[in-house]
């Protein structure tokens, strides 16, 4: 059974995350869309809420689940506990490219558990799965998303509505 996660931190999930969701979804027998704590990041919701709303847009999609990576935890040593060998990531540009390969880079290097580069075998254990973004998603990006909520603009290419209702509530909130 071929397993992977779908790593990010959804805050909030945008349409393009759901396209990464769905596709990855047809690909591998099972998906873990995993909600990343980061607290250097300020994020809008708590993870909690990140992944009750995946789990609301995605409910329809059976081999799909939502999980926490805890803060405290590298994501390649949350792929060890739960025994997942892929990493699935979406990619709108060449910025995107060149960040993720790194990043994949380092996961591989990482997830090898050795102690020296030349020490890492061909396949020592996680492979990153990299899904191009359909073109007229590629704008799309949580953090445009939430400038554009800060100035009550019209969200609906971006993000379903239910995420557009839930982000004006927190804001209000964060503004009473």
């Amino acid at each position: 059974m071929k397993r992977a996660v779908f790593p990010g931190s959804f805050d909030p999930p945008t349409f393009g995350h759901l396209d990464i969701i769905e596709r990855g979804s047809r690909i591998f027998d099972e998906l873990i869309v995993v909600v990343a704590e980061n607290p250097a990041k300020n994020n809008l919701f708590s993870a909690e809420e990140r992944c009750a709303m995946i789990r609301r847009l995605t409910e329809k999609i059976k081999n799909a689940s939502v999980d926490i990576c805890p803060a405290s935890l590298l994501l390649v040593d949350f792929l060890r506990q739960k025994n997942i060998d892929f990493i699935v990531r979406g990619l709108r540009d060449y910025d995107d490219w060149k960040e993720e390969s790194e990043l994949a880079s380092v996961n591989k290097i990482l997830s090898a558990g050795k102690k020296t580069a030349e020490a890492v075998p061909v396949y020592p254990g996680v492979e990153t799965v990299f899904l191009s973004t359909r073109p007229e998603l590629s704008v799309i990006s949580s953090s445009a998303v939430r400038t554009i909520a800060c100035f009550n603009g019209d969200l609906s290419f971006f993000i379903p509505a239910e995420v557009a209702t839930a982000i004006h509530k927190k804001m209000k909130g964060n503004h009473e």
